[in-house]
């Protein structure tokens, strides 16, 4: 199991540049687990896809089944003292801090490449290439 963020999601399930590099860690695992979070930041993302007519309502609205479908039965709430804790600490985001909790708290690697998170949570991060191997 990994958790993956939200970016690592996207990229794996929308056509585009990391997609391969994103399919490579669902090859090596593809036990995904994220906090809840994470589909209100797919949503997000999708929804901008769709303003700029770069994707349809329809591709946003089957890519965030396909997302669903992927991590379901693996979505956490995270501890806010945690994630106010490592954000406090680190500087990053608590929004990615919810991320770094859920790793931490259940001793997997966070797949990431956010070059912060990276930095920052060296322990707990691993970039995209590392995780596959590439």
């Amino acid at each position: 199991m990994i958790i993956a963020d939200t970016n690592l999601v996207a990229h794996a399930l929308i056509p585009g540049p990391g997609r391969e590099e994103a399919r490579a860690v669902l090859r090596k695992d593809a036990e995904w687990a994220a906090p809840l979070l994470w589909r209100s930041e797919l949503r997000n993302v999708l929804a901008l896809y769709v303003r700029r007519k770069e994707m349809t309502l329809d591709a946003a609205t089957l890519v965030m089944r396909e997302a669903e479908s992927l991590m379901r039965g693996r979505e956490y709430q995270v501890p806010s003292a945690d994630v106010l804790s490592l954000a406090a600490a680190s500087g990053c985001s608590a929004y990615d801090c919810e991320f770094v909790a859920l790793a931490r708290d259940l001793g997997v690697p966070l797949v990431t490449s956010d070059r912060a998170i990276l930095r920052a949570f060296p322990r707990l991060a691993r970039s995209l290439r590392e995780f596959a191997g590439k």
